[in-house]
């Protein structure tokens, strides 16, 4: 049971900053490479890296090795687990 709780919370853990939440706004339209989402954000690529490795290891985002870039989509499966928590 707790482990259930832990999981939440490394997922709210990654709702909590701004640029975190623009970044999964502009992936609920479209797959982007890690290069489009920097070219957004004002912020130097290993800070974009850190961003994308919590919502990934939160589960919100997956990530694809393309060639020298990764490429990001929302994980709709997380996201409808974490909507049902409030419709409980």
């Amino acid at each position: 049971m707790e482990n259930k709780y832990e999981n939440k919370a490394k997922v709210f853990k990654a709702l909590s900053d701004p640029n975190r939440l623009m970044i999964l706004d502009m992936l609920s339209s479209e797959e982007l490479c890690a290069c489009k989402i920097l070219e957004e954000f004002n912020i130097t690529q290993p800070t974009l890296s850190h961003h994308m490795k919590i919502l990934c290891e939160s589960g919100l985002v997956n990530g694809k090795k393309e060639g020298k870039w990764m490429h990001y989509t929302l994980n709709e499966n997380k996201l409808n687990q974490i909507n049902n928590f409030f419709k409980k």
